[in-house]
């Protein structure tokens, strides 16, 4: 209790002190009581609420007798700051991670090669993918009055790519890196824009933090274990709710978590969605009308990810309603936009091709189309990157 008190209180010190002090002095100014209470300008430490809830996995893991405490001080503070992932995860268990650097490792060749091949991919992603959407997406997002909902669509459509290629991205390199030193880490991202339902999104996406939430805050408030289906219902919402305030301390990403925690209402209190997941087959053509759905759900809702006030994202949401994509369909012809939605066509297909491997790079070709497409990698991120100096996203959290 001490140790997540204490490490869920320095979190909230830093991440969420002014924005609990913000929202007590609007909710009295709202009932015509004035307050005096100030803000901190406080700087918030990179990465604190990966290695937070990492720290906090080895506590609760060795209070649900999953491991036992280490006596090494070494091993255990690298574990909390290996550096691949120490900013931006995967977050991993301490049973998954922690003894893994107290095992005798050998250099091996075919865990190097694939780890160069994933760094490679992660870094296309990153550079080429994502940093030229960021492009129209911050002109569009931090101006969003000046444009119309068609434009405005477009900018969501491709902020939807811009941070899956940003994070995942980033996941890749660390994985990747990780793989050089010996070391296996969690898998964070299996084709989320593929998925079938809102379930399988949170399985595919973000995997390592969704499973920390259903292990620590989910399944405690009773899961999916309840006879009521809004019971079950509440248990999400809570999560999901939770979920969007560790993103951030404003009230766009506690409404971002709201709604995925909602968009599960179709799926709760349908029972066909439920056999076809549990089924689990794989991802095929027939699909696709599912996987569009979903997309398009998940793509609203991170309208309140990305803008930049609450009122932004109202006003977004509304306008791409009233006046979507649909109302000009050519607008991602615009010449502003036509390398970027070839570039993210090109990107789905080839993810749709390699759908069924760990990461796209794994490749049953022979050595020298292999080579052949690494190269073309390569050159891709040298002509096409866009190499100003962009952070990666989730930075931030």
């Amino acid at each position: 209790a001490i140790s997540v008190c204490a490490n869920l209180g320095i979190l909230a010190f830093f991440k969420y002190f002014n924005f609990f002090i913000d929202s007590v002095t609007t909710a009295l100014g709202a009932i015509g009581l004035s307050s005096s209470l100030t803000t901190l300008h406080i700087i918030l430490p990179v990465g604190i609420s990966f290695y937070t809830f990492q720290t906090m996995s080895y506590a609760i893991e060795i209070y649900r007798k999953k491991i036992q405490p280490t006596n090494d001080i070494i091993s255990f503070f690298t574990f909390v700051s290996f550096f691949p992932q120490l900013v931006a995860g995967p977050i991993e268990r301490a049973s998954a991670l922690l003894g893994q650097f107290n095992e005798k490792r050998r250099f091996s060749y075919s865990e190097a090669t694939d780890g160069l091949k994933q760094i490679l991919w992660g870094l296309f992603k990153k550079i080429v993918i994502a940093d030229n959407m960021s492009e129209v997406v911050e002109m569009i997002y931090s101006s969003p009055d000046l444009f119309s909902g068609a434009h405005l669509s477009v900018a969501t459509v491709f902020f939807a790519f811009q941070i899956y290629c940003d994070f995942s991205g980033y996941s890749d390199i660390a994985i990747g890196t990780s793989k050089l030193f010996g070391i296996r880490l969690s898998k964070n991202f299996n084709y989320p824009y593929f998925s079938r339902n809102i379930s399988e999104f949170w399985k595919r996406w973000h995997i390592t933090l969704s499973e920390w939430f259903r292990d620590n805050v989910y399944i405690p408030l009773g899961g999916s274990r309840t006879k009521s289906k809004w019971v079950h219902l509440r248990n999400l919402v809570i999560t999901f709710t939770l979920s969007g305030l560790w993103h951030g301390a404003e009230w766009n990403f506690v409404l971002w978590g709201l709604f995925h925690g909602l968009f599960y209402i179709p799926y709760i209190f349908s029972s066909a969605i439920k056999r076809k997941t549990k089924r689990e087959k794989p991802v095929s053509y027939s699909d696709i009308p599912a996987i569009l759905v979903t997309f398009l759900f998940v793509t609203l809702a991170w309208i309140f990810f990305r803008a930049e006030t609450l009122g932004d994202a109202l006003f977004i949401l509304q306008r791409v309603v009233q006046d979507s994509v649909l109302s000009d369909p050519l607008v991602f012809f615009d010449r502003l936009y036509i390398k970027k939605t070839v570039l993210i066509l090109g990107l789905i297909a080839f993810e749709w091709i390699q759908r069924t491997k760990d990461h796209p790079l794994r490749l049953s070709l022979p050595r020298w189309a292999r080579m052949s497409l690494y190269y073309l990698i390569i050159v891709a991120i040298l002509l096409l990157g866009n190499f100003n100096y962009q952070p990666f996203i989730y930075f931030q959290f």
